[in-house]
C-alpha cells in the first residue's frame, strides 16, 4: 500500500484521492492551495456577501422572518457557521437539527449552549427509535454504515424545511470530503446537489431503495425524501460551503468558539482519536469509524493526524505513532450497539468481511486477517520516550484540545465533558 509523502492516506483513501508525481494525496494538495497566491480571499467574502444579501432581499419580499437556513448539530462547525452569519454578516439564521438519536453527552450539552449562545430559532426532528435500529441494523450489512441515517437525515432536512418556509438559501460549513482528500478543487465554488447527497453522504442509495428490506416500510423513511425538482425550483433554494470563501482552520475555530460562546471540549481520553472537539457529539462514532478500518485499513487516526500535519502541528513520526496507536482499537462500544441492533458481534464481523479491501487486507497463516505493509511498518514512528517532541498540539497551549497521556486536560467541571458515556442519549 502506497501513503502520501506528506499526510498519513493510503492510495485507497475513500471517496477518491490521488497521489501526484512526487507522491503528495490531492487532499495535501487542496489545503495548500488555500495558501496560493492566485486565491484571492477578499474577492471571495465579497461574493459571500453579495450571496446573502440576495438572501436578506429574497426573505424580504417574502415576508420571511429568516433569511437563510443553518444544518447544525451542536459541534464546532455548527457553533462557527451560526456565529459567522449572525454576528459578523447580521443574519437571522434558522437551525434545523436532525436528531438521530445516538447523541452523547457533550454533544446534547453543546447544542443547548449553541441555541442559547446565539439566540436563533431551531427546529429538531427526531427520528423514532424504531426506525432507526431498522435501517442501521441493515445498512451495517448491506454497505458496513451503522449512521446512514444520520448523513440521510441532515442532508435532507434541511431541504425539506427550505421548500415548507420558503427559504432559499442553506449555508453548510466546510465541503468535508474537500478538506479530506481534495475530491474537488478549491477553485470549482462547489455548491451542495442532490446527487453529491446520494453519492457521497448516502453510500450511493437512496432512501426508498430501503424499503422492503429488515422490514423498513414507506413511512420509516419519511424523513429522507428529498423535495421535487419542482419544489427546489420554486423555491429556488441553494446549499453553500463557508470553506469555498474563508480560509478554513477548524482548530481556530473550535478555538474561537470555546471563548465567545462557550463551545466545551470533552477533557477524557477516547478510544479511535487524540482530538478532543472534533465528532464529540457523535457516540456511534467510533463503531462506524471502526468499520471504515476493517474495510480500508485506516481509521479517524488517520483522518486527525492528517489534518494535523498539513497545517503544520504534529511531526510525521509522531502522527505514524497516532495513526498506529488510533486505527485497530476496537471501540469498547460495539458490544453495546451489536445488542441495540439485535445482533452478535460475531454477526457483525462477518458481515464485513466480504467488504475488506484486499489492497489493504490479507489473511495471514492462521486465518485472521492483517494488514498488508501498513505506513508504521514502512516508516519509522516516535518511541514512547520521543514520542510529542516538536509536536505543536502536545504542548500547554493545545492541551485541553488535544490528548496527551503525559499532559492531560484538566477535568472539566460538567459532567457532560469530564466522562464518557457507555450508551447513547435519545434526547
Amino acid at each position: 500500500m502506497k501513503f502520501c509523502k506528506k499526510c498519513f492516506y493510503p492510495e485507497n483513501a475513500k471517496p477518491t484521492i490521488i497521489f501526484d508525481d512526487n507522491g503528495v494525496c490531492s487532499g495535501c494538495n487542496y489545503n495548500d492551495s488555500r495558501k496560493d497566491d492566485d486565491v484571492d480571499w477578499i474577492e471571495r467574502e465579497q461574493a459571500f456577501q453579495e450571496i446573502l444579501d440576495e438572501a436578506k432581499d429574497m426573505a424580504k419580499e417574502r415576508g420571511n422572518a429568516h433569511d437563510c437556513i443553518v444544518p447544525i448539530s451542536g459541534g464546532k462547525d455548527s457553533h462557527y457557521q451560526v456565529w459567522l452569519l449572525k454576528e459578523k454578516y447580521g443574519m437571522n439564521p434558522l437551525l434545523v437539527s436532525f436528531n438521530h438519536g445516538f447523541n452523547t453527552p457533550s454533544g446534547l450539552r453543546n447544542l443547548r449552549n449553541l441555541t442559547e449562545k446565539s439566540g436563533c430559532d431551531l427546529i429538531t426532528y427526531t427520528a423514532g427509535k424504531d426506525s432507526v435500529k431498522k435501517i442501521s441494523r441493515y445498512m451495517v450489512e448491506k454497505v458496513g454504515d451503522i449512521t446512514w441515517h444520520y448523513h440521510a437525515g441532515i442532508r435532507t432536512l434541511p431541504f425539506k424545511v427550505a421548500v415548507e418556509k420558503n427559504i432559499p438559501l442553506i449555508v453548510w460549513g466546510e465541503h468535508g470530503f474537500a478538506e479530506l482528500t481534495g475530491l474537488v478543487s478549491l477553485k470549482d465554488f462547489v455548491e451542495f446537489t442532490k446527487w453529491t447527497r446520494k453519492e457521497h453522504d448516502m453510500r450511493g442509495i437512496e432512501a426508498e431503495d430501503l424499503v422492503g428490506n429488515n422490514g423498513i416500510t414507506a413511512a420509516d423513511i419519511e424523513p429522507y425524501i428529498f423535495p421535487t425538482d419542482d419544489q427546489i425550483s420554486e423555491t429556488e433554494v441553494r446549499g453553500i460551503y463557508v470553506s469555498n470563501f474563508f480560509k478554513w482552520n477548524a482548530e481556530e475555530h473550535a478555538r474561537l468558539m470555546k471563548k465567545v460562546w462557550d463551545f466545551g471540549y470533552i477533557t477524557y481520553a477516547r478510544e479511535r482519536s487524540f482530538n478532543l472537539h472534533s465528532k464529540i457529539e457523535d457516540h456511534a462514532n467510533d463503531v462506524h469509524d471502526y468499520m471504515k478500518f476493517l474495510k480500508f485499513g485506516y481509521g479517524r487516526g488517520t483522518d486527525d493526524a492528517s489534518m494535523e500535519i498539513r497545517h503544520g502541528r504534529i511531526t510525521r513520526e509522531d502522527g505514524i505513532t497516532l495513526v498506529k496507536k488510533y486505527d485497530p482499537v476496537e471501540p469498547s462500544s460495539l458490544e453495546f450497539y451489536c445488542n441495540f441492533l439485535g445482533i452478535t458481534i460475531k454477526e457483525f464481523y462477518d458481515f464485513i468481511e466480504p467488504m475488506r479491501d484486499l489492497d489493504a487486507w490479507k489473511k495471514n497463516d492462521r486465518g485472521d486477517w492483517e494488514l498488508i505493509d501498513p505506513i508504521w511498518e514502512q516508516e519509522k514512528y516516535s518511541t514512547k520516550e520521543e514520542f510529542g517532541k516538536g509536536s505543536v498540539i502536545f504542548s500547554d497551549e493545545y492541551k485541553e484540545m488535544y490528548y496527551n497521556p503525559n499532559n492531560e486536560p484538566k477535568a472539566s467541571l460538567e459532567i457532560e465533558l469530564s466522562s464518557k458515556s457507555k450508551i447513547f442519549r435519545w434526547l
